[in-house]
């Protein structure tokens, strides 16, 4: 098996992921926690492909498809800042309707055939570098090339802005921000339909470029729960972000992939003679995310690794402290 190969599917995969957590990171800086991203980017996933069906225009389902998710994930933003309602529950209820939304408009979608999806290309120059050209710049599709491009990004605007001063303001110490005059309750609502426009792009790169179709909730796989987790593995970190992305599509990818030695080598396929094991690679992702916020939400490790102070405690304008 050339690992390579492997390797550059992976990062195909962690694109999606990578879109995704950078979202849920930017709404956790402002202080809310949006559990709803895995049905966002089955939203984004269903709106996008349903476009791209219907008018055989990739790029325009792109945008509907962050749009579809950024508009649904206000719903999350106005439960929890105006009536500011628990943030677990609210993101799970959201998780719930917009994967039960994609579900029912996006019956029947697996039945068109020759959708337009978005092209892969290689880089002639980058591509030629030994190892790292063949797996990051040859054969990836442009949604892989932008990741590439939107992690330093957001890096630069959090750590290097005086907007991305504000974010983090917001996230640690809401009435201080407030008594400077940012408006906290603005800049979350804006943060939390960010995150979501990412989660819908997330959706969109699976289902028009990594792996193009609608496979119902199949679609996601799960990933919006990784990307959850990643926020926390990541210390709130977009470079870190990409790092963990990137990894754990590549050890994605690497299951799927060592079927095929397996059968080979004269092994039984698990998949096929063995649903336990199927249902146990199904069950990972769930498991890490709730691994990670159980570890994550406790006090001490939460001051260690750098949780922003503000993050799921609704802010009262006028009341002391936080």
């Amino acid at each position: 098996m050339d690992m390579s190969i492997v390797l550059q599917a992976g990062v195909a995969t962690g694109t999606a992921l990578l879109f995704a957590t950078l979202g849920e990171l930017l709404a956790e800086r402002s202080g809310i926690m949006n559990l709803g991203v895995e049905g966002m980017m089955l939203l984004g996933a269903m709106a996008a492909y349903w476009v791209s069906a219907h008018y055989g225009v990739p790029w325009m389902g792109v945008i509907i498809g962050m749009l579809a998710a950024g508009l649904i994930s206000q719903i999350h933003a106005f439960i929890t800042i105006n009536l500011r309602a628990d943030q677990v529950v609210s993101g799970l209820s959201l998780n719930f309707l917009a994967a039960g939304v994609s579900v029912v408009l996006g019956e029947g979608l697996n039945s068109i055939k020759g959708v337009a999806i978005l092209p892969s290309f290689t880089i002639p120059l980058l591509s030629q570098i030994p190892w790292i050209g063949k797996i990051f710049f040859t054969n990836q599709g442009i949604l892989v090339y932008i990741g590439y491009l939107v992690f330093p990004l957001v890096w630069y605007f959090i750590n290097r802005t005086r907007q991305g001063l504000h974010l983090r303001a917001v996230g640690e110490f809401p009435a201080a921000a407030d008594s400077l005059g940012i408006n906290v309750y603005r800049m979350r609502y804006l943060y939390v339909f960010i995150g979501g426009l990412f989660a819908g792009l997330a959706g969109a790169a699976i289902s028009l470029s990594i792996s193009p179709g609608w496979f119902s909730e199949k679609t996601t796989s799960g990933e919006g729960w990784i990307a959850v987790g990643l926020v926390i593995f990541a210390q709130w970190n977009p470079i870190r972000a990409a790092f963990g992305a990137y990894i754990f599509g590549a050890l994605r990818r690497l299951v799927l992939d060592i079927q095929g030695p397996m059968m080979i080598l004269g092994l039984a396929n698990p998949f096929y003679y063995n649903p336990y094991f199927g249902f146990f690679l199904q069950m990972l992702p769930y498991a890490f995310t709730i691994i990670v916020l159980v570890l994550g939400s406790r006090e001490a490790i939460k001051k260690r690794i750098g949780t922003p102070a503000a993050l799921g405690i609704p802010y009262i304008r006028g009341e002391r402290g936080m």
